[in-house]
């Protein structure tokens, strides 16, 4: 469920542009730019009253939406949110940098520490991993969008971005869950379990 709530105005954006496209190519990187900042007024109004809960990095990309989608608009030209992907992965990557030396914590550890449990060099080195995924995500969208069609771009802010990052996030699952220095919590509470359980059955 989360994860459809925080693409939502990413669906709206491709689907919009795609019904219009067919009518009017040259006005449909306009109109699924309104429906975009229709589609995140209505996620941020669900996240309040519904959900209860907010987080940072809704507020990061709502702000940049209402401001290259309003840009987009006033100058007539799509150049603006076509930057938007790339503005959010690089807010992304410099807040991952900047945890490095601001609080006991980096970003990461304090998103993943209820899951697994690491040495403290190894959560940096890993955020280190983050930030730069975010960085390489943000040179290649600019990379699309000005070295290709609107179209492509539109199907590549679509599929192309969402297939990097799971790509990104699979080989990072598979790399943690072979590494001998990460614990995870879940398995370790289901052997304490068991052993707990094994002690009652000795008794």
């Amino acid at each position: 469920m989360k994860i459809l709530i925080d693409f939502f105005p990413i669906f709206v954006f491709f689907i919009v542009y795609q019904v219009v496209k067919g009518d009017n190519p040259t006005e449909a990187i306009y109109s699924a730019t309104i429906a975009l900042l229709i589609a995140s007024v209505l996620q941020m109004l669900y996240l309040q009253f519904v959900a209860k809960k907010i987080e940072k990095s809704h507020w990061l990309t709502f702000g940049l939406i209402l401001v290259v989608g309003t840009m987009t608009l006033a100058f007539h030209d799509p150049i603006f949110i076509k930057w938007k992907p790339t503005l959010v992965n690089w807010g992304f990557g410099a807040a991952f940098f900047a945890s490095l030396f601001i609080g006991q914590k980096t970003l990461l550890e304090r998103m993943m520490n209820q899951a697994m449990e690491m040495p403290r060099k190894n959560w940096q080195q890993l955020t280190i991993i983050w930030a730069l995924f975010f960085i390489f995500s943000g040179l290649l969208n600019l990379y699309v969008a000005f070295n290709f069609s609107e179209n492509t771009w539109v199907n590549f802010k679509m599929f192309g971005m969402l297939g990097v990052t799971l790509l990104f996030m699979i080989g990072q699952g598979i790399y943690l869950y072979k590494a001998d220095f990460v614990t995870f919590i879940e398995e370790e509470s289901e052997e304490k379990n068991k052993q707990e359980e094994n002690s009652k059955d000795a008794l």
